[in-house]
This record gives C-alpha cells, sequence and structure tokens, in this order.
C-alpha cells in the first residue's frame, strides 16, 4: 500500500514545479525528510529534475537498478533514471489550486510545496478550498 503525495517548488508567483511521489507521502515520512534534507533551493531544484519519485530519499543518489533498490537507502527511487520510465518529468502548473488537482488526479494524500524558503503542505480533500500550513517538526509527528 502507499501514500501518494506531490512535491512542488513555487519559483515564481505562476511557475509550480511539481513532482509525483508513489510511497508514504504522510508528513511523518516525505514531510520530514523534505523539511531536514530538502531545504535550499538548489537541493529541491535538483529534486525536481530527477522527476516523479517511487520513494523520496535524503540524497538525490546515483542510477542504480530498481527492483533491487533497499528501502532503506538514503538515495531517492527515480522512476525514470532508475526504472527507464518515460514522460516522468516534473509538470508545470499556474497556481496551487492547479497543484492541488494534480495531486488529486494521482489520488495524492498530501502536496508539499517548497517557496523558496519554507516548505508548506495540505493534505488533499474533496473540498473546494485547500489550506496550505507551514510544515514544522511538530507536524511531521502526526498522521
Amino acid at each position: 500500500m502507499s501514500t501518494r503525495s506531490r512535491i512542488a517548488f513555487q519559483f515564481s508567483k505562476n511557475n509550480i514545479y511539481s513532482i509525483y511521489c508513489h510511497y508514504d507521502g504522510y508528513p511523518s515520512y516525505v514531510g520530514k525528510i523534505l523539511l531536514e534534507h530538502w531545504n535550499t533551493p538548489e537541493r529541491v531544484n535538483a529534486l525536481m529534475v530527477l522527476g516523479d519519485l517511487s520513494q523520496l530519499g535524503s540524497e538525490v543518489g546515483d542510477k542504480h537498478d530498481f527492483d533491487k533498490h533497499d528501502h532503506s537507502s538514503t538515495s531517492c527511487l527515480a522512476y525514470g533514471r532508475d526504472r527507464g520510465d518515460q514522460n516522468v518529468s516534473s509538470v508545470v502548473c499556474k497556481t496551487r489550486a492547479e497543484l492541488v488537482e494534480l495531486a488529486k488526479g494521482c489520488c495524492g494524500e498530501f502536496v508539499y510545496l517548497f517557496d523558496g524558503t519554507s516548505w508548506f503542505y495540505s493534505p488533499v480533500s474533496d473540498n473546494k478550498r485547500t489550506y496550505f500550513r507551514k510544515l514544522t517538526q511538530k507536524a511531521c509527528q502526526k498522521d
């Protein structure tokens, strides 16, 4: 079973890049790793370049065998780099609402957004309004 999420970087007001992440999108896993390891524009940009992920790690890592990935590894497990999938690059949208719709489209349960300084997150729901909150260590302790 998986908890899908979208991870995004807002480069400018109308320029949000995002990638899909398949595994354990809860704040206690993906949120915690983002907060602790992906906290500069340069690092988050490297994540966006990597594309859609099966599993987020604390490092981009090197190309490795997708089927032999050690899930305790610090390396990201990427669909394009590690399995050779096509069409798994980051997706660009103009608004946060569009980002949330992308998350709904992949059955995502959480959206994470980096604004260049801080991480924000939101559970994905069927409500018309989505509220992004600042991602904190305390938020990463709850599920």
